[in-house]
Parts: C-alpha cells; structure tokens; sequence
C-alpha cells in the first residue's frame, strides 16, 4: 500500500462522512482559483496544510513524500518563463517573468495541498460507492476501481522482478542494469496482461452484470462540522479582501 493510501485509512478524519471532507477541500479549492495568488492562494494553502497535518493527523513526512513529485513538476513549469529564446545571447535570463512565475508556483502549490487534504483523509473505497448515488454511471466507478486495484498490482509485479534480479546480481554493472530494466518492463507487461485474463474470466463467471454490489458504511452528515467549513471559507474570503492590496 502507498503511503497516501495508508494515510487515507488511519487518519484522524477517516471516520467522517466523504461530503464534510469533499466541502471544505474543494471550496478551498475554489477559492484557490477564483481570488487572487496574494494573498488568496496564500492563505488557502496555509489552512490547508495546517488542516491536514493537524486536525487530520497525517505525518508530515507521509505528506512530503505525497508532495514532492508534483512540486518537481510546479518547478519545472516555472522554469520557461524565467528565460527568453531568441535574440542575443539566445538564451538569456528574463526578469519580467518572475512574478507570473511566483504566481504560478503560488496557485499551483495552493491547489495542490487542497486536493491532498480530500485524497489524505478519504479512501476511494469510500467515495466511490457514493458517487453512483449521486448519479456518476456504474461504469465509471467500476473502470475507476479496477484501474486503482490494478496499479498496485503492478507496483506488487514490478517489486517481486526487481527483487529476483537483485537476487541474480541483475544490476552489478551498468550494463547488466540495462539488460535487467528491459527485462523488467517485459516482465511486467506480461503479467499484466494475464492479470488482467484472469480477473475477466473470474469476473465472467461469477456472472458480472457491469457493476460490483459492495456494502458502504453508513455516516452522517455533521452538522457542526459542515457549519464551520463554511465559515472557515467566509473567513478565508474576508481575510483576502482585507490583506489585498489596494
């Protein structure tokens, strides 16, 4: 299990109902978007993280390590306006980019954290069940569930290579490491495809109609907990206005 997943079951929120979390996450989410990167972007990110490394509990190294790739990808799309192509010298260093650079980096940071604070404190075999409720197709939910089941399959395959070609001195040298990253991308791809054959053909008989009946826990919406988010939002919108330059 990923440690986001992990996460997703052991938090301090996993009790309550997926509609408490998916209001405050994305009405932070939208403020995010529609009030400016200062100080907006700001202080919803700000009260998304304090939210999730506080109230729900989630490590902070758990939450590094759920953000530091998509940073990576923040980092990398600042980058092409920080510089200019063309001219003399052909590549040079553009200073008029840095502030849509910090507000991209802002935004996208924002965002980021907002989402995190939905998928750190609800597991998506919690929301998913509900979503048909809401009217969202069986189909959907039912690619959407295969295709999360699947992707730690092949983590599980992708493990299981690796650890036998390590077994085998597979990546002594670089050539031989070479040698045994093909060998695994192959391996892989097999066992997928007959991953896949089988779980069609237990499916098949087991008389699959085109969707999985599972029971769902049932919560109830709190209340309180619904009231404060929502004046946690009304804040969030007061506080912009009141430290927005004028």
């Amino acid at each position: 299990m990923l440690p986001l997943d992990a996460a997703a079951y052991t938090n301090r929120w996993r009790p309550r109902h997926p509609g408490e979390k998916a209001l405050l996450s994305l009405g932070l989410l939208v403020l995010t978007l529609v009030l400016p990167t200062w100080p907006g972007a700001a202080i919803t990110g700000g009260v998304a993280l304090v939210l999730v490394l506080g109230p729900a509990g989630l490590p902070a190294r758990t939450l590094w390590r759920a953000v530091r790739v998509p940073l990576g990808f923040v980092v990398t799309g600042m980058l092409p306006l920080l510089v200019a192509v063309g001219g003399d010298p052909w590549l040079r260093w553009e200073p008029a980019g840095l502030p849509q650079a910090a507000q991209l980096a802002g935004r996208a940071t924002a965002a980021l954290l907002c989402l995190l604070l939905f998928a750190a404190t609800t597991p998506l075999a919690d929301l998913l069940p509900r979503l048909n409720r809401l009217g969202v197709p069986p189909a959907v939910t039912e690619v959407a569930a295969l295709t999360y089941r699947f992707l730690f399959l092949l983590l599980e395959s992708l493990r299981a290579v690796r650890d036998a070609q390590a077994g085998r001195l597979g990546f002594r040298t670089w050539r031989t490491s070479y040698r045994s990253l093909s060998g695994q991308g192959a391996a892989v791809f097999v066992r997928a495809f007959d991953r896949a054959r089988r779980l069609e053909q237990g499916l098949a008989s087991r008389g699959y109609t085109g969707s999985l009946r599972v029971q769902v826990a049932a919560r109830e919406l709190s209340p309180a907990f619904v009231a404060a988010t929502c004046l946690l939002l009304a804040a969030v919108v007061a506080a912009t206005s009141l430290l927005a330059p004028r």
